[in-house]
C-alpha cells in the first residue's frame, strides 16, 4: 500500500503542499457536487477531470479550496483567470522557506508577517493560501477595478479571510509599488505572477497548443481552459519586460521590503533579469526551482537589505 501511494504522489510539488497526492475525487465531489458532471476516464482508464473544459477546471479548484482549505465561498466571473491551486500553493510554500532561511530555519507565522501580491486577480488565490497556511496578512493590488471588486467579494464571504486581506486598486498601470505602498510601510515579501504573453495573438497560440495536447483538437477560436482576460495574460514585452520594470521600480522601495519575488516561467529570461538585479545594486538574489506535475518554473527573489539590516528586520518583526 505504501509503495502504491508513493507512485500517486506528485513528487515535484513542495513537501507541505496539500495536493501532493492524487486527487480524492470522491471527497471533492462531496465538497462540490457539480464537479461530478465533469469526471471522465483518462488514457489509463482512471477517473479524472475533463481539463479541456473551463467549467470543469473552475469547479475542480473550487472543490480543492473547499475540501483542503475550508474556503466555502469562492466564485468570480468566468472570463477571469482560473488559477491551478497546487502550483499557486507551491509558490506560497517556497516563499515561506525563503523567509525561514533568514529566520534561523523557522517559518515566521502569524499576522506580524505582511505580504504584497502584485496582480491579486479576481480569484484572490495567493492571499487565500497564505492566510490559510501561515496566517499572514496581505495587500492585494490590481489594475482592474472589477478584479478588486471580485476579490473583495470573496474576502467578505469567508470569515477566515476578513481583516487579513486588503485589496487596493493600482491607478497607474506603469507602476508596481507607487500608489500602493507608503514610505512607512514594511512588507516582508512581495509575490507576483506576471502576465506571460506579449500579445493576444501570442496568448491564443499558447491556448491552441494546450487544447491540442489535452484533447487532440485544433480549434480555430480556442477557449482557454483556465480562462483569463487581457490584463491577466498580456503585457507589452511579455513576462521579461514586466519583471524587468518591476525590478527597476523596486529599487525605490529597497528598505520597505525584505524580499521581492516574481514567478518566472521562461528559464531563458533569468540571465537578463539577473543583470537587471545587478544594475539596481540589490544586495542578494536567489533562484528557487519550482515544478508541478507537468510544468517547471522558478521563483526569482532579490533583496536590497544588507546582512545587518536583515538581522535587524528579523529581530524587530519576526521574533516574539
Amino acid at each position: 500500500m505504501k509503495k502504491n501511494k508513493s507512485k500517486q504522489e506528485k513528487s515535484n510539488l513542495h513537501p507541505r503542499n496539500r495536493n501532493r497526492e492524487r486527487y480524492d475525487l470522491e471527497a471533492l465531489v462531496t465538497a462540490t457536487p457539480e464537479l461530478k458532471n465533469f469526471i471522465v476516464p483518462n488514457k489509463k482508464g482512471q477517473h479524472s477531470i475533463n481539463f479541456s473544459k473551463p467549467k470543469a477546471v473552475k469547479l475542480l479548484n473550487k472543490a480543492i479550496l473547499n475540501y483542503y482549505y475550508d474556503i466555502k465561498n469562492w466564485d468570480f466571473p468566468d472570463e477571469n483567470l482560473c488559477p491551478p491551486i497546487p502550483g499557486r500553493a507551491d509558490y506560497i510554500h517556497h516563499v515561506a522557506d525563503l523567509l525561514a532561511g533568514k529566520n534561523l530555519g523557522e517559518i515566521p507565522n502569524g499576522d506580524k508577517i505582511k505580504c504584497l501580491d502584485i496582480g491579486v486577480g479576481a480569484s484572490c488565490i495567493y492571499p487565500i493560501i497564505g492566510v490559510t497556511e501561515y496566517q499572514w496578512k496581505f495587500i492585494g493590488s490590481d489594475i482592474d477595478p472589477n478584479s478588486i471588486a471580485s476579490a473583495n467579494k470573496i474576502i467578505n464571504a469567508n470569515t477566515s479571510l476578513k481583516n487579513n486581506i486588503e485589496c487596493q486598486l493600482q491607478t497607474n498601470s506603469e507602476h508596481f509599488f507607487h500608489n500602493i505602498l507608503s514610505k512607512e510601510d514594511k512588507i516582508d515579501v512581495v509575490i507576483c505572477n506576471p502576465p506571460f504573453h506579449s500579445s493576444i495573438e501570442d496568448a491564443e497560440k499558447g491556448t491552441r497548443r494546450k487544447i491540442r495536447n489535452l484533447s487532440g483538437k485544433n480549434p480555430a477560436n480556442p477557449k482557454r481552459n483556465f480562462a483569463g482576460n487581457g490584463n491577466e495574460l498580456v503585457y507589452e514585452g511579455g513576462e521579461y519586460t514586466f519583471v524587468q520594470n518591476m525590478i527597476k521600480e523596486s529599487q525605490q522601495f529597497s528598505k520597505n521590503c525584505f524580499w521581492f519575488t516574481a514567478l518566472i516561467s521562461k528559464k531563458q529570461h533569468l540571465k537578463g533579469l539577473n543583470r537587471v538585479i545587478d544594475d539596481v545594486a540589490a544586495y542578494e538574489a536567489q533562484i528557487i526551482p519550482m515544478g508541478t506535475s507537468n510544468k517547471t518554473s522558478r521563483i526569482l527573489a532579490w533583496s536590497f537589505l544588507t546582512s545587518e539590516e536583515q538581522e535587524k528586520w528579523r529581530q524587530t518583526r519576526w521574533t516574539s
